[in-house]
C-alpha cells in the first residue's frame, strides 16, 4: 500500500502544471469583462502611495495578484477626458477614433458655443424630467438646452464592447457608467445597451434616447432611493443643487458610482448568461478634485486611499456575485496631470501660467494689423482652450484658411513677447498660499511654446518625423473648424487660479497612467515594458477570440499572459 501511495504521489508531482484554459467570449469565459478607468489618475500614484494601500483586494488586487505595468504612456498629445476614454475603448488614437477634445467648434451645428464630443441634437436626455406628469411631456430641446441628448455620433471606430456584441449577434450585454456623459459613452461604444451618467444638479443617473425611451425601473428606483442623499452627507454637506461639483470632488462620489454599478450588474444580470458581458466604469471624482487641489496635495492622497477601500468593497461584491475567477479586469486612466505651476517652480522647474485671454488679444491685434488695419475685428471664437486656438472663418472674409492660420502661427511669438512673465491675481483666501509659493519660486519663467502648427499643415502631415512628431500626428482631427495647435513648453499651462492645474499636453506627466490587469489569463507580476492604453483592447480581444476594434493599433501584451495549452 505504501508503495502504491508513493507511486501516486510521484505521478502527481511529475504531471506538468496545467496552463490556463482557453478563454472565449462565446462560452462566457470569462463571464464579465470590466474596464475600470480612474479619471486623471497619474501613473506614479500607485507607487507613491503603495504603503498606504491597506485593503487586501483594492488596488492590491492588481499590485499583488495581477499584472501591473509601471511604464504606461499614451502615444498622443491631446490628453483630455474624451479622447482618453475613446482611446481606451477603441485601442486607437484621435487619428483613428476621431475624438480630438472634450468639445470643439462646429459652426454648422451651433454658432453660440462649442459642441461637446458626445452631444447629439437628434436625441434628448432621459431621466431628468421623470417626475413631470405624463400628460405634460418636457418641451423639445432648444439649441443651447441641457436636455439635448448624447450619443457616440462622433466616434469613428468600434470598441471592444462593440466587437463582443457583433461576435455574439447582440447576445452580449455592454454598458458604460460614469459621472460624465463622455466618459460613460465613448469607452462603451456604438452598440452599447446603454450608457448612464449623472444629472449635474441632482446626481440622478440619466441616459439618452439614443439608447432607450425611458429609464429602466431599477434606475428610477435607485434615483428615488436614499443613496443620493447618503452621498451628499458622506461629502460633508446637508444638501446641494450642485451634486457634480460639490459631491463629485469627494471620495463619496466614487462609492456612489460603484454602488450604481453593483445595482446595474444585479438588475441586468451582467456576467450571468451564456456569453461574456462588458462593463466600462469611469470614476470621475479624482479629476474634479485634482484640478482644484493638484497631484501633490493631501486631498489627492485621501482620494486614493478612499478609493482603495471602495474598490475592495466592489471587488468583494463581484467575488460573491460572480466569482473573481470568472471576471477579467483592466485598470487604467484617461490621462495624467501637471503639478501646480507654483509647486514645480518653487523647486526650480521653469514653470509658467499663460494668460490665454491676453495672448489671444495680442494675436488678434497682429491679425487686425495684417488683415483689417485701423479696425478691431474679433478673429477668434470665444471660449478658447489650449492646445487649440479656434478661429472664426466668418471674420476673415475672402482670406483662405491656410493664410489665416499661418498668420496666427506667425503672430504667436510676437504676442508671447508682449505677454511677458505672468502675474498672479490679487490675494484672496483661495490664492494667498499659492501666491506665497510662487513668490518663493527659484524660477520666474516667461511663457513659451514648443510646437505651433496650423490645421492645414497638420492635415497635410507637415509634422516632424520624430517621436514627438508622432504624438502630434496621432492627435489630429478634422473636428474643430479652423484652428492652430499651440503646445506650450513643459510645465506651462493656460491661466488658472494660482492653486489649480490641468492636463492637455504631450508631456510625460499628462501621458503617464497606470495599466494593470486581473484575471485567470494573466500571470501576476510587475512588468517594466513600455506599454500604452491602446494595448487593453488588443489584449482583451485576443483573449476573447474576437476581432480587435476597427482602428486598433495596440499590441497583445503576451509577456503578461499565461501560456495556453495547445488545442484548448
Amino acid at each position: 500500500m505504501r508503495k502504491y501511495i508513493a507511486l501516486l504521489l510521484l505521478m502527481v508531482l511529475l504531471v506538468p502544471a496545467v496552463p490556463a484554459a482557453h478563454a472565449d467570449e462565446y462560452h462566457a469565459k470569462p463571464k464579465l469583462v470590466i474596464i475600470l478607468v480612474i479619471d486623471q489618475f497619474r501613473g506614479d500614484y500607485l507607487e507613491r502611495y503603495r504603503d498606504d494601500l491597506k485593503a487586501a483586494n483594492g488596488f492590491n488586487l492588481f499590485l499583488k495578484r495581477g499584472a501591473y505595468f509601471g511604464s504606461c504612456y499614451y502615444d498622443y498629445a491631446n490628453t483630455k477626458t474624451a479622447p482618453g476614454h475613446a482611446t481606451i475603448g477603441t485601442g486607437a488614437y484621435t487619428d483613428g477614433h476621431g475624438i480630438g477634445s472634450n468639445e470643439w467648434w462646429d459652426l454648422s451645428r451651433n454658432t453660440d458655443r462649442p459642441i461637446s464630443s458626445v452631444e447629439d441634437e437628434r436625441y434628448r436626455i432621459v431621466g431628468t424630467f421623470d417626475d413631470l406628469p405624463a400628460l405634460l411631456p418636457p418641451p423639445a430641446p432648444k439649441p443651447t438646452d441641457a436636455r439635448i441628448g448624447a450619443s457616440p455620433l462622433n466616434l469613428r471606430a468600434t470598441t471592444l464592447g462593440d466587437e463582443v456584441r457583433l461576435a455574439t449577434h447582440g447576445e452580449a450585454k455592454v454598458y458604460g457608467i460614469s459621472l460624465k456623459d463622455r466618459a460613460a459613452i465613448l469607452p462603451a461604444g456604438q452598440t452599447a445597451n446603454a450608457a448612464f451618467w449623472i444629472d449635474n444638479a441632482t446626481g440622478r443617473f440619466v441616459t439618452s434616447t439614443y439608447y432607450m425611451s425611458k429609464l429602466p425601473d431599477w434606475v428610477t428606483k435607485f434615483n428615488k432611493g436614499p443613496r443620493q442623499a447618503q452621498a451628499v452627507k458622506e461629502a460633508g454637506l446637508e444638501e446641494t443643487t450642485q451634486f457634480f461639483a460639490m459631491v463629485g470632488r469627494t471620495p463619496a462620489a466614487n462609492s456612489y458610482e460603484l454602488d450604481f454599478a453593483k445595482t446595474l450588474i444585479d438588475n441586468e444580470q451582467m456576467g450571468q448568461h451564456g456569453v461574456t458581458d462588458v462593463l466600462t466604469v469611469s470614476l470621475s471624482a479624482n479629476d474634479i478634485m485634482g484640478h482644484q487641489m493638484g497631484p501633490d496635495s493631501d486631498a489627492e492622497k485621501e482620494m486614493v486611499i478612499g478609493l482603495d477601500r471602495d474598490l475592495d468593497s466592489f471587488f468583494g461584491y463581484l467575488d460573491k456575485k460572480i466569482g473573481l475567477e470568472n471576471v477579467m479586469i483592466a485598470l487604467t486612466a484617461d490621462h495624467g496631470v501637471a503639478p501646480i505651476p507654483a509647486e514645480s517652480a518653487r523647486l526650480g522647474v521653469a514653470s509658467a501660467r499663460i494668460d490665454l485671454e491676453n495672448l489671444t488679444a495680442a494675436i488678434n491685434e497682429e491679425l487686425n494689423a495684417k488683415f483689417s488695419p485701423g479696425k478691431s475685428v474679433p478673429y477668434f471664437l470665444p471660449m478658447q482652450e489650449l492646445p487649440y486656438l479656434a478661429l472664426d472663418p466668418r471674420a476673415f472674409g475672402t482670406v483662405s484658411e491656410k493664410d489665416a492660420e499661418q498668420a496666427v502661427a506667425a503672430a504667436i511669438p510676437v504676442a508671447v513677447r508682449k505677454l511677458g512673465a505672468p502675474t498672479l491675481p490679487p490675494n484672496n483666501n483661495d490664492t494667498l498660499e499659492a501666491t506665497r509659493r510662487y513668490e518663493e519660486s527659484r524660477v520666474a519663467a516667461d511663457p513659451a511654446f514648443a510646437f505651433v502648427r496650423s490645421r492645414v499643415d497638420l492635415a497635410a502631415g507637415k509634422i516632424p518625423r520624430t517621436e514627438f512628431g508622432g504624438l502630434i500626428e496621432h492627435s489630429y482631427s478634422d473636428h474643430g473648424g479652423w484652428y492652430v495647435m499651440a503646445v506650450p513648453t513643459a510645465y506651462q499651462m493656460e491661466y488658472m487660479n494660482g492653486s489649480q492645474t490641468t492636463h492637455f499636453s504631450p508631456w510625460s506627466y499628462d501621458r503617464h497612467v497606470p495599466l494593470a490587469f486581473f484575471g485567470a489569463e494573466f500571470a501576476p507580476g510587475f512588468y517594466r515594458e513600455r506599454v500604452a492604453p491602446v494595448d487593453i483592447a488588443a489584449t482583451f480581444a485576443s483573449i476573447l477570440g474576437v476581432n480587435a476594434p476597427s482602428a486598433n493599433v495596440g499590441h497583445v501584451l503576451t509577456e503578461a499572459l499565461r501560456p495556453v495549452e495547445a488545442g484548448k
